[in-house]
């Protein structure tokens, strides 16, 4: 009796061991995986995305052009970048309520808006900045297209006529002395193309416009080709007038007021169509004028920022430098700032702009 007992213990415990072994080891790997691979999506799901960071906002961002074409041009040309501004910053961290842009009346006027705070980004020459670069901080370079010509020579731009976009990129331009279809204008450029050296009394009994003082293809790099070619300065010249535009410089040039104009290298690409149109001419700008004289190379335009904007800080600054940059890269942006003849941007600083300083300090000392 008690080997019987005996037996049965141990076949229970026998079946009871089968029993937990067979059926606890699979249910057990499957839980611990599904816990596993479950844990941190339900982590996920019960924690809170951290609150992202609000734009700063900005009632209104001014931006300021120089007057070198038409201000109604400019105006209806620069109108798409007020969205594409206001797109880009917000992407930056800035809401902009409103992007007001205007034209100064002078090249002078931006800088001294720029100065007094009264706006807060301004589109000006190298020779603007310098005037005013205790107000104005720049932040941006231009980048324009090369011409088909690039020499020194004034008689190789007649030669190569009509001048061309090229797809080399520059961060320099020239300006040259136009002479226009008057019977003067046509005498200069006569002695010039025969590879005669005109004589500081031809210059001197031409009527010419300049534009104003800070501009640097239209007084600032000619005065200085005057000083190296003739010891004499733009004030010395005897019919000297300051117009407020190329575009009013072009028109007295073809309607034979004017014997002579200083203006960018690429002008005559700009008045092409007008010539005709506006300007009431019957033969083409590039058989009518010719170029008598030719500056050295000209740092492009700036992009500056005022130093005084009561909402100009560091980060706005890096934003404004940012935004244009991208601008620049697109095809909306290029139509855009096609009107300057720039294609794009790069970074700038004060550095970049030190030889027209030093040519400002000469201009200032030739007019002492």
């Amino acid at each position: 009796m008690k080997k019987i007992l005996a037996l049965l213990l141990c076949l229970a415990t026998i079946f009871a061991l089968a029993s937990c072994s067979g059926g606890t080891t699979p249910s057990t790997s499957s839980n611990t995986q599904t816990t596993t691979s479950s844990s941190p999506s339900a982590a996920a799901e019960t924690s809170q995305s951290p609150a992202q960071p609000q734009n700063a906002k900005i009632d209104k961002l001014i931006v300021s052009f120089v007057p070198s074409r038409e201000p109604e041009e400019i105006i209806t040309t620069t109108e798409p970048l007020k969205e594409l501004l206001k797109a880009e910053l917000a992407k930056l961290g800035y809401d902009i309520g409103e992007v007001e842009i205007n034209v100064g009346t002078t090249y002078e006027a931006v800088g001294e808006a720029l100065s007094a705070g009264t706006t807060d980004v301004g589109l000006i020459p190298g020779g603007t900045y310098i005037l005013y670069d205790d107000g104005a901080d720049v932040i941006l370079t231009a980048t324009r297209d090369g011409l088909s010509i690039d020499s020194d020579s004034a008689k190789a731009w007649n030669e190569a006529k009509p001048t061309t976009a090229s797809d080399r990129q520059v961060t320099f331009y020239r300006a040259l002395f136009i002479a226009g279809p008057s019977a003067k204008g046509r005498e200069l450029a006569t002695k010039v193309n025969a590879g005669q050296a005109l004589t500081w009394d031809d210059l001197d009994s031409a009527n010419w416009s300049i534009m104003g003082a800070s501009s640097p293809a239209g007084y600032i790099y000619p005065a200085l080709w005057l000083q190296q070619n003739y010891s004499k300065s733009i004030t010395d010249l005897s019919h000297a007038a300051q117009s407020d535009s190329y575009a009013s410089a072009f028109a007295r040039l073809a309607s034979g007021q004017l014997d002579v104009l200083v203006t960018y290298a690429d002008a005559r690409r700009d008045y092409d169509e007008r010539w005709n149109t506006e300007f009431s001419r019957t033969a083409p700008i590039w058989d009518e004028t010719d170029v008598i004289g030719v500056t050295p190379g000209i740092y492009n335009d700036t992009i500056c920022v005022s130093k005084t904007s009561a909402k100009m800080d560091d980060a706005l600054k890096s934003a404004i430098q940012t935004a244009f940059i991208n601008i620049g890269n697109t095809e909306k942006g290029k139509a855009v700032i096609a009107i300057y003849s720039h294609n794009g941007y790069q970074p700038a600083v004060s550095s970049d702009y030190d030889s027209e300083r030093a040519a400002q300090a000469l201009i200032r000392s030739l007019n002492s």
